[in-house]
């Protein structure tokens, strides 16, 4: 079940950076609970890449490079992880009371160059760089970055999980995303390598769309402090997705920068 850490790069970078439409695939986490309470508490965690969210249908996503941040910042390992044809599934025991943040992020890079007369392309991550030839010409470097989370909680919640780290896009709950409820208004920001980003497009999307003749997408805009706000309409999963591209990749030898930001949210009844 070993992946390369470049295929998984790669395949989630296509995923998280495709346009949203009622085709696009996507790459989303679905817990089998978000709020737990008891001695002992599990869940267990799919991960897959599909056409139509929380369906199962296209192919399964690789965790190369997963974490899951538990209560105080410590790292909790996944446990009992399988793949499949359509989805990768893993056990997460919330041990201690508090938030779980599990998260999946990745650095990509794709460039173009000639050799010998001859135009060509190369897909890789920044440690694989090495092998776009010495004497290339016409070198053009992009670089790809995403991350793609979900949020638990076990008791009691606690925010040392929802730190932001400073790199990429990130999403910074204002409102717990673990008490988020149909009808009621939740806050979050959104920061780009550490900043907030004022005037971003976030499309929500609730589950379901198999289901359904239209995505019912709610598409709003960061203010100026980065902040969007979304009031639920009905309980379910929603799938909570954002990018950016610009010119200041964390790669010196890239020109450009593509950042995807994806989260699962569940909403509960009042």
């Amino acid at each position: 079940m070993k992946i390369s850490a470049k295929a998984t790069a790669v395949a989630l970078a296509v995923a998280l950076t495709t346009p949203i439409a009622a085709e696009a695939h996507r790459a989303w986490f679905l817990p089998s609970a978000t709020v737990l309470s008891g001695d002992d508490p599990w869940i267990t965690v799919d991960a897959a890449i599909s056409n139509d969210l929380f369906y199962f249908e296209h192919h399964a996503m690789r965790l190369d490079g997963l974490q899951i941040i538990g209560p105080g910042g410590a790292a909790v390992a996944p446990e009992n992880m399988a793949t499949g044809r359509f989805r990768t599934s893993f056990d997460v025991h919330l041990a201690k009371p508090g938030t779980y943040r599990i998260v999946l992020d990745g650095d990509s890079l794709t460039a173009r160059y000639t050799v010998n007369g001859e135009r060509r392309r190369w897909r890789g991550t920044p440690e694989t760089l090495s092998e776009i030839p010495a004497g290339a010409k016409d070198l053009e470097i992009g670089e790809s970055q995403r991350r793609l989370e979900t949020f638990v909680t076990s008791g009691a919640p606690d925010d040392a999980a929802l730190k932001p780290t400073g790199q990429g896009l990130e999403m910074v709950p204002l409102t717990h995303p673990n008490d988020l409820y149909a009808g009621e208004e939740a806050r979050f920001r959104l920061l780009m390598d550490g900043k907030p980003v004022a005037g971003l497009d976030v499309s929500v999307i609730p589950g379901g769309v198999r289901y359904r003749d239209s995505l019912n997408e709610m598409a709003l805009t960061t203010d100026a402090d980065g902040v969007f706000a979304v009031t639920w309409p009905r309980p379910g999963y929603y799938w909570v997705s954002a990018s950016v591209r610009d010119a200041a990749p964390s790669v010196p030898q890239a020109t450009r920068r593509s950042v995807s930001y994806a989260a699962t949210l569940e909403v509960l009844s009042p």
